[in-house]
């Protein structure tokens, strides 16, 4: 097996089509089913299903990916060591974040970070907590932002204090300065999925809120925009809040709770070259913020 059958793998893998992967590798179709069928008889089982509808995975695939997508990365950090130790800062790092991270911070990071190092690549993927997790952990990502109680088992340098925010219907509430546990009760609340706000879910259970809601949700604007509309409270991370355009009324929680974001990786203490770099400039970037 080559690098070429590894990458020709992988890239099927991901897009879906032979076709496809064929036109971004700059292969012929012919020569991308050739290579993955050879791949599969020199492993002795099939790594792909393939149908009218599409190209996707056997099991056997799934547990092969993590393996190849580590194969690969070995490479690309081999080739960054050798363009490091001969002068040249180039390389591709393949970084995850959520929403408001995307929305928030990304766009600033990527571009200081890219007129310090105009020679390395940032591949950015968007998804939730559960998607950062997945793509860390096979190796699709380099690097991932994700909440401290997301990360789990996987290595995280915490960054930032996030609070916890209780947003009502404008006008909803008539005195204090703070949402308490025991005003939450008396009220409907639009939930997300656990894998879009593990650190609300957290403060629900810890403080007892049996939260009553007809409303389970993903987007972040999809859940303010029902508060607004007078469906009930929800509870949001300050930063999501910044992008609201909503006429919605926010207070802090009581008692005081908030998410820890950090930047996660596998391997901290073995990373490419360009990794490294974009690792200790983004540790570097929160510590003057």
């Amino acid at each position: 097996m080559t690098l070429l059958t590894y990458q020709v793998f992988k890239t099927v893998a991901d897009i879906g089509s032979f076709h496809k992967a064929a036109d971004i590798l700059g292969l012929t179709p012919s020569a991308v089913s050739h290579s993955v069928s050879a791949l599969e008889s020199e492993l002795g089982f099939a790594v792909l299903n393939r149908s009218k509808s599409g190209v996707t995975l056997t099991n056997y695939g799934e547990h092969l990916l993590p393996y190849v997508n580590a194969v690969l990365n070995a490479d690309e950090s081999l080739h960054q060591f050798i363009a490091e130790t001969n002068g040249l800062k180039q390389g591709k790092v393949k970084m995850a974040v959520f929403s408001s991270v995307c929305t928030n911070w990304l766009p600033e990071i990527l571009s200081s970070f890219h007129k310090k190092h105009e020679g390395i690549t940032i591949e950015v993927f968007q998804g939730t907590y559960d998607d950062v997790s997945y793509w860390l952990k096979n190796g699709v990502v380099d690097l991932g932002f994700l909440s401290v109680s997301a990360a789990k088992d996987i290595p995280i340098e915490p960054l930032f204090r996030d609070p916890l925010l209780c947003v009502l219907p404008k006008g909803t509430k008539k005195s204090g300065k703070t949402m308490t546990i025991e005003e939450m009760r008396t009220h409907q609340f639009v939930t997300q999925r656990e894998s879009t706000d593990a650190d609300i879910q957290n403060f629900l259970k810890e403080n007892k809120l049996d939260v009553q809601s007809h409303y389970h949700v993903v987007d972040d604007l999809a859940t303010v925009r029902l508060v607004e509309k007078g469906f009930g409270i929800c509870l949001m991370p300050e930063l999501v809040m910044n992008d609201i355009p909503y006429e919605v009324d926010t207070y802090p929680v009581e008692p005081a709770a908030a998410r820890i974001i950090g930047i996660a990786t596998m391997n901290p203490n073995f990373m490419a070259p360009a990794v490294r770099t974009m690792y200790r400039y983004i540790i570097d970037y929160y510590k003057r913020i």
